[in-house]
């Protein structure tokens, strides 16, 4: 389905914010509710790059390393 739903929830303060495809192929952006409009803004920003870049499927990279393609 690929929507794009978001959540602002309490995170720890080094997470600004993170992604989940779920099983209906929808997208869960997680940001963290204590940051300021423009950090929340730029933190789901970054998480559209990632969905656009399908970065979810890419099995051969961790994490690490697609952070650091950024």
């Amino acid at each position: 389905m690929e929507n794009i739903i978001i959540r602002e929830i309490s995170l720890p303060c080094n997470v600004r914010a993170f992604t989940l495809p779920d099983e209906q192929g929808d997208y869960n952006v997680y940001i963290n509710s204590s940051l300021s409009d423009e950090q929340r803004k730029m933190s789901f920003i970054h998480e559209l790059r990632h969905i656009k870049r399908n970065d979810f499927y890419k099995r051969d990279l961790s994490a690490e390393e697609i952070e650091a393609q950024y």
